[in-house]
């Protein structure tokens, strides 16, 4: 674990400038071939990206939430296909194992997914089931030392790259979240299929595709911590870590379109003088840079809560619901300093544009945050 400031600020310097200098030339490339270079692979590999927040006894760095949150700052502020190849493996590809697995699944999974030699997805989305998650039907039944796995998983991510998916399942005729059970489930599992990878409006060179199960055997021993009807509560401390992540990734793509929208209004022309100085733009700039330092200190005091081992749920909703949503503001903003340049691929914030609209609907809608939120307070959460 990362535990002095001179260390954390190296380990940012150094991914600042591994953006800087190797993913974002290569924004276009990604964007054009929907993949992710072999040799950017390999180099994220090296310098750890894969094992961030995986403890140092099972190959990773160890980061803490704050630590991990500062470092998503950076990762952000490049296409978000690069933060999502390793996102899964940081995040909910691993999670699930790391806070209720047995210590065999810790030992036999998390190294590998440290060294990004194995990536991780995580099922719980289906095609009747999004927001509504409890109410998913893919169903895991016990058949002597093996379970059998039939259902549809939707829009998983890293899907098609994935070695190992999280899949959440229901083990009992319970109804709600107390009949559903996570499982460790292999790629080449009997039973397990992918659909065709998804055409989406944005964010080419991360894929998603539907995870079938068709008849799936696997053994017994990949019911994560070997209980079943835990599977719910474990997606659940999965997504609260998750939305404070994607906040982070929110704030470090709003951080990118302001510069680039600054770099543009200043260079850019008319009446005589550069657009930055007209004060309708100033305006835009100015409310742009406010939400996005309101977001990153709500981000970063719901991380330090998280370290300090404090039920975050409504602070990650919070977080995750204001920072996306100023995220797409900060997008549209760029856009219009931009002008009709900024309708046009040849400038980044076009792809930007498109790219974030997602953060509003993964790990939990926009929507979803504020019933998240609400129902904290209800129960009674310090206003």
């Amino acid at each position: 674990m990362i535990r002095d400031s001179e260390t954390q600020t190296l380990l940012e310097d150094a991914i600042r400038r591994f953006v800087r200098e190797t993913l974002v030339p290569r924004e276009a490339e990604v964007d054009e071939t929907d993949q992710i270079p072999a040799d950017v692979l390999a180099a994220m590999r090296e310098i750890g990206l894969f094992g961030l927040t995986i403890p140092e006894a099972y190959g990773g760095l160890g980061l803490t939430m704050e630590e991990e949150v500062r470092v998503a700052f950076e990762l952000g502020q490049t296409s978000p296909a690069f933060r999502s190849v390793i996102g899964t493996n940081n995040g909910i590809g691993s999670i699930g194992i790391l806070l209720d697995g047995s210590e065999e699944q810790k030992r036999h999974y998390l190294p590998k997914l440290a060294a990004g030699d194995l990536i991780g997805s995580f099922c719980l989305t289906e095609p009747d089931s999004g927001s509504d998650a409890a109410s998913l039907k893919t169903s895991a039944r016990k058949d002597g030392e093996h379970y059998v796995l039939n259902g549809t998983k939707r829009y998983i991510t890293n899907a098609p790259e994935a070695g190992i998916y999280t899949v959440m399942a229901r083990t009992s005729d319970a109804r709600g979240a107390s009949g559903i059970s996570a499982f460790i489930v292999e790629r080449e599992s009997p039973g397990l299929s992918l659909g065709k990878p998804d055409k989406k409006m944005g964010q080419r060179g991360a894929h998603t595709c539907d995870v079938i199960f068709e008849n799936c055997r696997i053994p017994a021993g990949q019911l994560i911590g070997g209980v079943e009807g835990v599977g719910f509560k474990t997606a659940m401390k999965v997504l609260d870590k998750g939305r404070l992540h994607i906040a982070a990734v929110a704030i470090g793509a709003a951080k990118r379109m302001l510069r680039d929208a600054l770099a543009y209004a200043t260079e850019r022309k008319q009446f005589g003088q550069p657009i930055v100085e007209f004060q309708l733009v100033q305006g835009m700039l100015a409310d742009s840079k406010t939400e996005i330092y309101a977001a990153e200190c709500m981000v970063l005091d719901a991380a330090r809560r998280r370290d300090e081992g404090r039920d975050v749920s409504v602070e990650a909703s919070c977080a995750k619901y204001f920072a996306t949503e100023m995220c797409g503001r900060v997008a549209d903003r760029a856009v219009q300093i931009h002008g009709g340049a900024g309708y046009i691929s040849e400038y980044g914030i076009e792809r930007f544009y498109r790219d974030v609209r997602l953060f509003r609907l993964y790990e939990g809608t926009s929507q979803i945050q504020q019933v998240i939120i609400a129902r904290g307070l209800m129960r009674g959460t310090e206003i």
